[in-house]
């Protein structure tokens, strides 16, 4: 089976990473038709007269290029809504994927509220998405939970929606977690209101005893500026580097946010540390269970609570043989659920169905 990976996608976003080398272990031949945009720059959304000119460009050479070589199948990657029209041409009556990982209305209103929601922006993202996912003959959702949400979104039936976890890019991330004698958690991430920074601070400020490690910068940097004395911030490392920042910790942070998003995802960060083997702690969400098993797999606390996760977080430092069960039970989810040889076979599955 060939197949060609399309459109302005950002390369080194794990999602794309991870579909291309998950199909790649399945014996999946992947060749990407690939036109760059914004791909360093941190904001991709704060469109200036110059974004958007960048981004007409863009999609005129996607229109206007042909595939290097023949293909059995097409997948659009991740941000791809405004790439499904050239997706479809290039196509040519074979199968196209769509591989969204969230809405842009998800995105750009409800989570990190650059446009009102009800607006004439708002309600413009909503009909681009949906445009995007009618254009798809198969789009892939990340979870149970936002699969249901990308049909309701686009007016499809369930069919037309399937599911695939993130999971982590195993060429980085695999078993280095050897339980360190000093108990610290850490959270790695951009910054955004999905990710409950809030709650971890005011957490910190309950379990003033335990250090707290941030690694990341975004949208809510100046919440850190009044960190607790138990919190150390770094604004950011390279991402081959994340697996030595886990290795140091005794627990990983997922997120903890309480949108509806955040209750329909499961982040690159949960998966990268279940890969790692590092004890996670995350929200209790519908696509957290999923996966996870609170107090098998991992410790689930509410959403937005931070004397629960003050709580959890104070029980494994109490517990060392807590956190290795957690660990050994949380790696072996992700061995069975979420490694590059289970989700391979899963997009091959996805995909062999599409075929005549």
């Amino acid at each position: 089976m060939r197949v060609l990976y399309f459109g302005s996608y950002e390369r080194r976003y794990p999602r794309n990473a991870q579909v291309i080398s998950c199909l790649r272990r399945a014996g999946v031949d992947v060749f990407e038709h690939h036109e760059p945009l914004w791909e360093s720059t941190e904001h991709k959304w704060d469109a200036g007269l110059d974004a958007v000119l960048d981004l007409v460009r863009v999609e005129a050479r996607l229109l206007a290029r042909r595939p290097a070589a023949a293909f059995d199948a097409l997948i659009v990657g991740y941000p791809g809504q405004l790439d499904v029209p050239a997706a479809r041409r290039a196509a040519a009556g074979r199968p196209v994927v769509f591989n969204p990982l969230v809405s842009l209305t998800d995105t750009l209103v409800a989570d990190r509220g650059r446009f009102r929601a009800g607006s004439l922006q708002a309600r413009a993202l909503e009909a681009v998405d949906r445009f995007a996912l009618r254009g798809a003959d198969l789009v892939v959702a990340d979870t149970a939970a936002n699969a249901r949400r990308l049909a309701e979104l686009g007016r499809l039936d369930a069919a037309r929606v399937e599911v695939c976890f993130v999971g982590a890019e195993e060429r980085v991330f695999h078993p280095v977690w050897r339980r360190p004698e000093r108990f610290s958690c850490l959270f790695v991430g951009k910054l955004i209101p999905l990710h409950g920074l809030e709650t971890i601070l005011a957490a910190a400020r309950i379990a003033a005893e335990i250090p707290f490690r941030i690694v990341g910068s975004g949208q809510l940097d100046d919440l850190l500026l009044d960190r607790p004395g138990n919190v150390e911030w770094v604004p950011w490392v390279e991402y081959e580097q994340i697996p030595d920042e886990l290795a140091r910790a005794r627990c990983a942070l997922g997120i903890f946010g309480t949108s509806d998003k955040a209750r329909r995802v499961i982040p690159n960060k949960a998966f990268q540390a279940l890969a790692c083997g590092v004890p996670l702690v995350t929200a209790d969400t519908p696509a957290a269970r999923e996966l996870l098993a609170d107090g098998e797999s991992a410790l689930l606390v509410p959403p937005g609570d931070p004397a629960a996760l003050a709580a959890a977080l104070r029980r494994l430092a109490a517990d060392p043989d807590l956190s290795v069960r957690i660990a050994a039970r949380g790696r072996a989810v992700y061995e069975a659920r979420a490694s590059e040889a289970a989700l391979g076979a899963r997009w091959r599955k996805l995909l062999e169905r599409l075929l005549p």
